[in-house]
């Protein structure tokens, strides 16, 4: 499996993605909103792009489907819920459906709602474990759950699934938020030795080169995947006096993205 990410360079801070068969040169363009990007990227790599996921229904990821459907004929890949939401919809996926790419690539669909509650996230099979996230995992952060989400769902996600996927995996969120995210970490959590390495690697970067977190790291440093640190309750109680000493992980989730909403 080759990974081609590709960085707008938008208002928005999109991340749009390429994954491609080595072997055939078939290539699936996730959430390809900078068409123009995706298919000059494609071309240089001599690929021929015959897929495209969507892996939600906001303009932002799915505004160059028409544009990269005209020039290659791809197909659109969506969650089988968001076809009346996206244009052109020719597959309808669920949990566990696989989509393949070429003759070597399989990227298992996983049923991801929260930040929409149509959302697709995408696993790979093979010796490269990867999650190609969209707007559900950030690399330090959480989605929000403003336009059609719910923040409880987008909780049982983190905690039932992306939780539970190999530390080893590479994370390729839907956009480049981290700066802004670890610094959102060491407000709540002052003393997290990993955020604070990774910050001045990320303080005014170019997101074209950022290196790509494991979920492993995003363990060390994601303040949503740290919902039972003692240090991360005693900041949010102070925030919230409210709550009781030992507030329920949910509860902490949802409080943090509260927090977050107005960061």
């Amino acid at each position: 499996m080759i990974v081609e990410r590709i960085w707008t360079g938008n208002t928005l801070r999109n991340y749009n993605y390429l994954v491609a068969c080595p072997e055939s040169g078939e290539a699936l363009a996730i959430d390809p909103l900078d068409h123009q990007k995706c298919l000059a990227k494609a071309k240089e790599k001599g690929w021929q792009i015959t897929q495209i996921l969507n892996t939600h229904e906001h303009h932002d990821h799915t505004g160059g489907n028409a544009a990269v459907v005209a020039a290659t004929g791809a197909k659109i890949i969506a969650h089988h819920r968001a076809g009346k939401r996206i244009e052109g919809v020719a597959r309808g996926v669920a949990a566990g459906d696989v989509i393949k790419v070429g003759r070597t690539v399989e990227l298992e669909c996983m049923d991801t709602p929260g930040h929409t509650m149509c959302h697709i996230c995408l696993r790979s099979h093979g010796d490269r474990p990867a999650l190609f996230s969209g707007d559900t995992l950030f690399n330090a952060g959480a989605g929000n759950c403003h336009n059609g989400g719910n923040v409880e769902e987008l909780y049982q996600t983190f905690v039932d699934q992306l939780g539970r996927l190999p530390d080893a995996t590479e994370v390729y969120p839907g956009h480049d938020y981290i700066e802004n995210n670890l610094r959102f970490t060491l407000a709540r959590e002052p003393g997290n030795e990993a955020a604070s390495r990774r910050l001045p690697e990320v303080t005014g970067h170019d997101p074209a080169k950022a290196r790509v977190t494991t979920l492993g790291e995003e363990k060390q440093f994601n303040t949503f995947m740290r919902l039972t640190s003692a240090a991360v309750i005693e900041a949010l109680r102070k925030e919230f006096p409210e709550l009781p000493r030992q507030p329920d992980p949910k509860t902490v989730f949802v409080k943090l993205r509260e927090l977050r909403n107005t960061w």
